[in-house]
């Protein structure tokens, strides 16, 4: 059966306006966060002092041991680094970030710290109790306050200056292990977010969809979905952990660390300590450090491993500078604001519920289908079906494969998002390009919406009278399809503008 352009152009384009004020009516608030109004504190920050980027020795000869620490539900391996000179040393811990942390990431500042004289353990990441999913802070609390204990049996460590070092996600698990242990003895925060998980990862993409001159609409997208994740980890509030932190703090950050809010985690960390009565903090800007004290992904920034060491050799001295924050000047242009919570059918199982159905529906065509070809001499009514069914049939052939290719593209779409997001790569023709890859594919399924509607409606008006299996073959896809479609519309792929 053919269809009239006319009928079917202007059938498409009236289904378009109708979806793209469903999407409007449906949708939650939109994610748009204001310019940050930085304190006068951060508009002109002092140098960093000249003795805290003292060159420091790290010649010492040191060991490397490999140990195994049992914690609740498996064992880690750790690994010590330790110098060979005589006498107690100072020791820090390091605290991965987000992923399956290995110790071997540590190495390369390790090894530099102990020949300069600081005791070093470097730990894999938990698997049990850790995951995408499910992720507890306190948990890796208490793995980081086992690995304390572990240094402070030895007789080469001076129990009175062990401390943990927390990057990026670390910095919401070190606080905790801190508040609950006092033989913590100092605490290392390194690009600490100081924000909920869901804002910093918000604010990140933000800034990168921004660098990439992603249109309005891909930030939707992406902010939509995440205020649909149920995760529990992602509205984890670190403020109160930090107000019981009594230790000295250490706090470091780069002016060219993509990742992370920096004034407005350093307002937050001074806020949350000076209402825990805490004064002993030192907050230094590193200029050209990226998340990882590295410049641009290579080496580490030359002011990052002095001023760390020097900070902890000379403990508790140091503990209390002239200066609380000094270093680059930092700029950050918005604040970290919070994603919109999605409505209960925004809701990620709803989504994935939604989902599977509109899945099931496009699997259980075919199958409905060799059902039909085994009844065919059977029933009398499919032997008079040649013209009619086989052409409904290659309608539901290719809406089915067009919505599996859709679902297929907006995954690899976010996914590439993330990734450049995360890998501080990409370029905005790629952005573009997946953009309205999805948003077409989603105008090629609506039209084959149409057709295939149409085309049904002629065939029953012809006096086609499908069979049950054949009701169910056209239920499932064009339902499956409809819904992918009111799916679409709520993550606005055919909002306007385009």
């Amino acid at each position: 059966m053919t269809v009239g352009r006319r009928t079917l152009a202007l059938l498409t384009g009236l289904l378009i306006v109708v979806l793209a004020v469903i999407g409007h009516l449906l949708s939650p608030p939109a994610f748009d966060p204001p310019l940050l109004a930085a304190s006068p504190e951060f508009r002109s920050v002092p140098p960093q002092p000249a003795k805290e980027l003292q060159e420091v020795a790290a010649t010492a000869p040191i060991r490397t041991e490999t140990v195994r620490v049992p914690v609740r539900n498996e064992t880690l391996r750790a690994t010590i680094r330790s110098p060979l000179t005589p006498g107690r040393h100072p020791a820090m811990v390091f605290v991965q970030g987000s992923g399956s942390g290995e110790a071997s990431e540590f190495e390369e500042q390790a090894e530099w710290l102990a020949r300069a004289g600081i005791v070093t353990l470097a730990y894999n990441k938990r698997t049990v109790g850790y995951s995408f999913r499910e992720r507890d802070f306190s948990l890796l609390a208490e793995d980081a306050r086992r690995m304390i204990q572990v240094l402070r049996q030895r007789t080469d460590v001076d129990p009175d200056r062990v401390g943990l070092w927390g990057v990026s996600e670390g910095s919401w698990v070190v606080p905790i292990a801190a508040a609950q242990d006092p033989d913590i003895r100092f605490v290392v925060l390194v690009s600490a977010p100081n924000v909920s998980p869901l804002r910093q990862v918000a604010w990140a993409l933000n800034e990168q969809l921004l660098r990439l001159h992603a249109p309005t609409g891909v930030r939707d997208l992406l902010t939509r979905a995440m205020g649909g994740v149920g995760f529990d980890f992602l509205r984890h509030d670190g403020t109160p952990w930090l107000r019981r932190v009594k230790q000295p703090v250490l706090a470091l950050y780069g002016t060219d660390d993509p990742s992370i809010p920096f004034v407005e985690s350093t307002q937050t960390l001074v806020k949350a300590l000076n209402e825990g009565g805490n004064t002993a903090y030192t907050i230094r800007f590193l200029a050209k450090a990226d998340h990882g004290m590295r410049v641009r992904g290579g080496p580490y920034a030359p002011t990052y491993l002095p001023t760390l060491a020097n900070w902890i050799k000379g403990l508790p001295e140091t503990a209390r500078p002239k200066v609380p924050i000094a270093g680059a000047t930092p700029v950050q242009r918005f604040a970290a604001a919070d994603v919109p919570a999605a409505p209960w059918y925004g809701e990620g199982t709803v989504l994935w519920l939604t989902l599977t159905l509109a899945a099931v529906g496009y699997v259980a065509a075919p199958v409905t289908e060799m059902v039909v070809v085994r009844l065919r001499g059977r029933d009398p009514r499919l032997q008079d079906q040649a013209t009619q069914w086989p052409a409904i049939r290659r309608r539901l052939h290719q809406m089915a494969w067009t919505g599996l290719g859709e679902l297929a593209a907006v995954a690899a779409f976010i996914t590439l998002i993330v990734l450049f997001s995360v890998n501080q790569a990409g370029a905005w023709p790629a952005v573009l390009a997946g953009w309205l890859l999805v948003r077409l594919l989603a105008i090629v399924l609506l039209v084959q919406e149409v057709i295939a509607v149409i085309t049904v409606m002629r065939g029953l008006r012809d006096g086609w009278e499908p069979t049950l299996w054949q009701r169910i073959a056209l239920a499932c896809v064009l339902g499956g399809t409809a819904i992918l479609l009111l799916i679409g519309a709520y993550f606005g792929l055919f909002t306007f503008p385009w």
